[in-house]
């Protein structure tokens, strides 16, 4: 029986409670399939670990995750610690760190949620939103100078590279190929970024050669949230820079019903290093503790997971229990309108896991 070594790192906020979640129905997935099986490895890395250390994870840690199969992550956010900190201490570190340079988001209504396009089918909203992961403008150069006085500068700079730039579309293309509709959407700005958008679109032109059966086209990345509200059928994959993806993909999960439904994988395409999965909610301190969280979007990443790790009927098995637990008004949590909570949104899905129904989880 196959074993796979999976670090979970909680985080910070509700991941805390959706992670551990997610370990439990991997669990009961992997005692039910009886061809393989999870050895967790918990890290207690985040806010908490900062307090105690000074650092939101040690100078080591990136080693202590290689020999993983992947990464179980749940949110990097603390109401007390710099935002910037908590991000570039954690959840950025390990996504440089382990050259996740592909970020993958599907967003899809599932059964049950009332979505706020009215007028929008399911079947009109499934898209895949790609993500540069490791550059862009998220890639952490720029500094700041004089500060105090009045005249502070404080400068980031987007750094995107030919190698960048087309490992990640090439991996746009190869994943609009595989799916029905054969489509991608090109994001961009280079109408007013000159240099370095003009350069993304011309490498999307010259990687697009390589795929004559996708149909591809381009977007400016403000017409493009128009396009999402207004003809959700029109898109499929989508690629984009790290800043343009990390606001598209927040706005297509809103469409879709709610952040708290949404996955997102950080992939090494290659597999050199592990891959992390996580849902996209964020930490949530409002309703830490309190059992509201809604644990769907944890469980969709652990699906995302499975499928990385070439477990495909298990993945199916469990995307198949999400979507029974969603379709049941009374199991939606307070993000979806409904009074659920975390652990009876998780003991449907393990129920549901084992052979039993949802009125047995009830």
């Amino acid at each position: 029986m196959k074993t796979y070594r999976i670090a979970t790192i909680p985080g910070d906020g509700i991941g805390k409670e959706v992670v551990p979640a997610g370990q439990r129905v991997l669990d009961v997935l992997a005692r039910a399939s009886q061809r393989f099986g999870f050895d967790f490895e918990n890290f207690d890395w985040g806010g908490d670990y900062y307090r105690q250390h000074g650092e939101m994870m040690p100078a080591d840690g990136l080693d202590q995750l290689r020999d993983k199969d992947a990464v179980l992550f749940g949110s990097a956010g603390d109401p007390d610690i710099a935002d910037h900190i908590t991000l570039w201490g954690l959840r950025l570190k390990i996504c440089q760190g382990l050259d996740q340079y592909a970020n993958v988001r599907p967003t899809r209504i599932l059964p049950g949620i009332d979505a706020p396009l009215k007028r929008c089918r399911p079947e009109d909203l499934n898209w895949v939103i790609v993500r540069e992961n490791s550059e862009g403008e998220y890639s952490g150069v720029g500094g700041r100078v004089h500060q105090g006085h009045p005249i502070e500068v404080a400068t980031d700079v987007s750094m995107m590279t030919r190698a960048g730039c087309e490992r990640v579309i090439r991996f746009a293309f190869r994943l609009a190929q595989s799916r029905p509709r054969k489509l991608l959407t090109v994001i961009t700005k280079s109408n007013a970024q000159r240099h370095a958008m003009v350069m993304w679109d011309e490498i999307a032109a010259e990687v697009a050669r390589e795929f004559p059966d996708v149909s591809w086209d381009k977007e400016i990345v403000d017409a493009a949230t128009a396009r999402m509200v207004n003809r959700p059928a029109s898109l499929d994959t989508i690629v984009a820079t790290n800043l343009h993806a990390d606001i598209l993909s927040d706005l297509a999960a809103a469409l879709a019903g709610s952040l708290g439904i949404a996955p997102t994988a950080n992939l090494d395409p290659e597999r050199r290093y592990p891959s992390m999965f996580e849902p996209i909610h964020g930490s949530a301190f409002d309703i830490m503790g309190r059992g509201l969280a809604n644990p769907i979007g944890t469980f969709w990443s652990a699906v995302m997971l499975l499928e990385h790790l070439g477990e495909p009927e298990a993945a199916a098995r469990l995307m198949a229990a999400i979507e029974q637990v969603t379709a049941d008004p009374a199991l939606h949590t307070r993000d979806l309108g409904g009074e659920a909570t975390t652990a009876q949104v998780t003991d449907a899905v393990c129920t549901l896991l084992q052979g039993g129904s949802l009125r047995q989880a009830a």
